[in-house]
């Protein structure tokens, strides 16, 4: 279900090919907007661009390593007047404890979480000042508010993130720019399938919901996103929104085992 909120706007989902991204892509697009799907994988990438043609939307592929500084703006570059920008993009390290994380995982969950943000807001800020209107939703997690084990490198990188959102949200307020953190509990097909090699790991975490379910991508996440990237989000910004079924509520209901 969509409508015309994001009608003549061109939007940019960094990560867009899968999970999180590719739901919140199919939404703008379902709502009218010209997706960029900027996506380390063309097979991906080039699926989505499919999905959202055949329902009807306009999509196109950039291949993009948003751990690259020229990759990201040349992909920005290469989207032209962005209205929109969505830094989802992610690849894990693996779960670990801190004192087995090293140097090298920590400064790849910098680039993700923190570095590739700011290249891409940087690129769209000129665009979105000059025409007075724009819109920064950055995805960050619970993993971080709540302090889960095992992924600090990736805890540190999203609450990065959300600082850095926050800053700007207050710099760029002035030029009618509105910034906002999304914090999500999904699962996307492709996850579930991983998870399921691990007998009882999706109940359990589903049963730590307040919801007593994960989030869809596209029917849970998007439509969120997408009212953050509209006009009617034009007062909001600065905010962090836990889309996760209660789960911020719940704190740490679940946590894996980790060897010492």
């Amino acid at each position: 279900m969509g409508g015309n909120r994001l009608a003549g706007r061109t939007a940019v989902v960094t990560g867009g090919g899968g999970g999180i991204g590719r739901g919140i892509a199919l939404r703008f697009a379902a709502e009218g907007a010209a997706v960029v799907v900027a996506e380390f994988d063309p097979a991906l990438g080039e699926s989505c661009v499919e999905q959202i043609g055949a329902r009807g939307g306009t999509a196109r592929f950039i291949p993009t390593d948003v751990t690259d500084r020229a990759s990201v703006e040349a992909m920005m570059t290469a989207a032209g007047p962005v209205d929109i920008l969505v830094n989802n993009a992610w690849r894990g390290s693996g779960q670990q404890r801190i004192e087995h994380k090293t140097d090298d995982q920590f400064d790849l969950a910098l680039r993700f979480g923190v570095y590739a943000a700011q290249w891409a807001m940087r690129a769209a800020l000129p665009h979105m000042k000059a025409q007075g209107w724009g819109r920064i939703v950055n995805i960050a997690s619970l993993n971080g508010v709540n302090a889960h084990i095992g992924t600090a490198d990736y805890n540190v990188a999203k609450e990065g993130l959300r600082a850095l959102t926050r800053t700007a949200a207050r710099e760029w307020a002035p030029y009618g720019i509105c910034c906002n953190i999304i914090c999500p509990a999904a699962l996307a097909d492709s996850m579930r399938r991983v998870m399921a090699q691990q007998p009882g790991m999706i109940e359990a975490i589903e049963a730590a919901n307040p919801m007593g379910r994960m989030g869809d991508p596209e029917a849970d996440i998007g439509p969120v996103a997408a009212f953050l990237a509209s006009e009617d989000a034009r007062y909001v910004t600065g905010n962090t929104l836990f889309v996760d079924g209660g789960g911020h509520i719940n704190g740490v209901a679940w946590a894996p085992q980790l060897d010492d």
